[in-house]
């Protein structure tokens, strides 16, 4: 079964920093593109950051230059350093695990987490 677990979420103040990190099972021999999703409360929830299968990485511009995704050489943790922290990036954050396309590899398109909360006050 593929799973994605994040962890690392917390309040912090606004100025500081987080570091989130989603646990990656089932299926970690597949090719995949990894990214990071947010949804503030009565908000649609937005991209923020995602890295391919090639490990090209692209973000959001309310976040280019504060955050960086990366993924461990194992591709089975991604992580996202979060600098300088605004209240505006308060969100539940998710980790989304998506099938490349022409890839048959992962039984299904797209995978979830459980999403983190994360909290910056000012």
């Amino acid at each position: 079964q593929v799973k994605l677990v994040e962890s690392g979420g917390g309040s912090v103040q606004a100025g500081g920093s987080l570091r989130l990190s989603c646990a990656i099972s089932g299926y970690t021999y597949c090719r995949s593109d990894m990214s990071w999703y947010r949804q503030a409360p009565g908000q649609e929830r937005e991209f923020v950051a995602g890295i391919d299968n090639d490990g090209s990485s692209t973000y959001a511009d309310s976040v280019k230059g504060r955050f960086t995704i990366a993924q461990d050489k194992a591709k089975i943790t991604l992580d996202l350093q979060m600098n300088n922290l605004r209240a505006e990036d308060t969100a539940m954050y998710y980790c989304k695990r998506t099938r490349p396309r022409g890839s048959k590899c992962l039984p299904e398109d797209t995978y979830w987490g459980q999403g983190t909360q994360v909290t910056v006050s000012s």
